[in-house]
């Protein structure tokens, strides 16, 4: 992991199209501004996260589906 220090308006650029711009510090909370083209999905981690299991779940068959097909192959198999 890459450790920075920066300061109020003080930004890092991320490959050539992300800005990373500190906005402001109050206290243990620290407000970003990220400036990146739309194509980027930009998401807090915590949001990213329950995205991706909302995913994974909208994906995965339900085993009573599962269950159906194995009897109708039984069935057209016997």
């Amino acid at each position: 992991m890459l450790v920075l220090t920066r300061r109020v308006n003080q930004s890092i650029m991320i490959g050539d199209e992300v800005v990373v711009t500190v906005l402001e510090v109050r206290g243990d909370q620290v407000r970003l501004g990220i400036k990146a083209p739309r194509s980027i999905d930009v998401h807090r981690e915590e949001v990213f996260e329950a995205l991706q299991q909302a995913n994974l779940a909208a994906a995965s068959p339900l085993p009573e589906a599962i269950d159906s097909i194995d009897d109708t192959d039984r069935a057209h198999t016997t």
